[in-house]
């Protein structure tokens, strides 16, 4: 919990939030001194959502402002990493204008790592650019629906469509995408092929993607995607930089699972931002970076720390919770409010909970395999596609694997495939005696819903369902 002002550990504690937000600071700087203030200030003008990325210390405040000790700086290690890697990809479409190669975002960017191009997730800046200003992506969203697109569709695409139509997106040479994860995101590179003069690719993920015969076949896609590629951009294929790449993400996995296995443990020794946001920018937007290695080790040994000295990430864990569907993006701060109004940590979630197995860099063959197998069941399009079961399966392994006490379902109302499942869920739940909590929002719009209506329906279920008990210190919020 929140120290005493003027304490010994609070003047730790701001010390090292100062550190951290001077580092950020030196981070964006470095762009600016490598770039010039007069180009920075015509890129500025290209692309707006930069004045939201120099920002980045809002972030860093909403993470930390109640915690202490080694989870603060957990916390502040994340952001910081995540800030360096932000401004290395700007940095890369400006320097790198003639192979950046526009990407979905489950189109992981490994072979495109190995290839030497520059990649660019589409769905980047509409997942990240909410968690520092919550309210940025609406006016994207305004710009698709005003083009046509109807309001029902999940608001993620519709923001990146926005951007697009806007010519917010970096100029790619070439651009690629899949059929997944649904068909809002499958759709909306229709429109973003149209806003750019780029040839592109669209890889076909078989829907029963646990056999070996789908696996045969998507090694051939991706195989087919290399030479396509070698036809359309720059890159070239280097099977030793690919190989680098993959041990690195192996590295980045045996880590992750040794921070999973510390998390176990009652009370969790981490919580929250540095499982979640660490795995969604280096497990999943730049696996296989060097940094995520760094960034992930860092935070086992902070978790170390704490486990060390005893007692939880918090000091207070009364709650353990696992997270279903993607985080709340309107919302960054949801488990920092938690935290101290009802001492409930977030020990793992959808996103995050992979049970992939590590890459095999001994052929070609073998990695082309491996990172077939990570695509085909990425995060999220492996639980909507597919029988019923596919949702299920992993989320009651990490509820009881976690030793969690209940389940928040993340209801962004734009998910149809998670939606027609909630009815299901609820009996599911029922059956095994969980408690689960539906949160009725939308992922990137808090015309919605507000983060204060999250609140409510939170405060709702922890009073009438959990029996729980409002601290004293998460009053602030009232």
């Amino acid at each position: 919990m929140a120290t005493n002002k003027f304490s010994a550990q609070w003047l730790v504690d701001n010390a090292v939030r100062g550190t951290y937000w001077l580092e950020n600071w030196l981070k964006i700087g470095w762009l600016g001194g490598k770039r010039g203030p007069f180009f920075i200030r015509s890129k500025l003008e290209q692309f707006p959502w930069m004045w939201n990325i120099m920002r980045a210390n809002q972030l860093l405040n909403m993470v930390t402002r109640t915690r202490s000790g080694p989870y603060l700086e957990a916390n502040a290690v994340v952001i910081t990493n995540l800030v360096g890697s932000i401004m290395e990809m700007v940095d890369g479409i400006f320097a790198r204008k003639s192979d950046t190669v526009l990407h979905e975002d489950l189109v992981p960017p490994e072979i495109l790592y190995g290839m030497g191009l520059n990649p660019w997730m589409a769905e980047f800046l509409g997942i990240v650019v909410p968690l520092i200003n919550q309210t940025t992506m609406e006016h994207y969203i305004d710009v698709a629906e005003n083009e046509g697109i109807p309001p029902d569709v999940c608001s993620l695409p519709k923001s990146t469509m926005g951007l697009a139509l806007e010519h917010e997106l970096p100029d790619p040479v070439a651009i690629i995408s899949s059929n997944m994860p649904c068909d809002g995101g499958m759709n909306s590179y229709s429109l973003i092929e149209q806003q750019y003069d780029a040839p592109a690719y669209r890889l076909d993920v078989p829907y029963d993607f646990y056999n070996e015969r789908a696996i045969d076949y998507f090694v051939g896609e991706l195989a087919r995607m290399i030479d396509w590629l070698e036809q359309n951009t720059p890159g070239r294929m280097d099977w030793n930089r690919m190989r680098g790449v993959c041990e690195e993400r192996n590295r980045y996995v045996e880590l992750e699972l040794d921070l999973w296995d510390m998390v176990h443990e009652v009370p969790a020794p981490m919580a929250a931002e540095p499982i979640y946001l660490t795995h969604l920018m280096f497990g999943i937007a730049q696996p296989g970076h060097p940094r995520g290695t760094r960034t992930m080790q860092r935070v086992i040994d902070l978790a170390s720390k704490i486990r060390h000295k005893g007692g939880g990430a918090f000091g207070d864990e009364r709650y353990r919770v696992i997270l279903w569907n993607p985080p709340t993006l309107i919302f960054q701060d949801i488990f920092v409010w938690a935290e101290q109004a009802y001492g409930v940590a977030m020990v793992m979630d959808m996103l995050t909970y992979h049970r992939h197995p590590y890459i095999d860099t001994s052929t070609p063959e073998s990695m082309l395999r491996g990172i077939a197998h990570c695509m085909m069941q990425g995060p999220m399009a492996r639980h909507t596609r597919g029988p019923a079961e596919n949702f299920f399966s992993d989320l009651f392994d990490i509820y009881e694997r976690f030793n969690a006490d209940m389940i928040w379902m993340a209801g962004h109302i734009g998910c149809k495939n998670t939606q027609a499942l909630n009815g299901m869920f609820r009996e599911k739940c029922r059956e095994r005696g969980i408690p689960l909590l539906f949160i009725d929002y939308d992922l990137s719009d808090t015309r919605i819903v507000p983060p204060e209506g999250i609140r409510r329906q939170i405060e709702q279920f922890m009073e009438t369902v959990m029996n729980a008990e409002r601290l004293d210190s998460g009053r602030e919020d009232d």
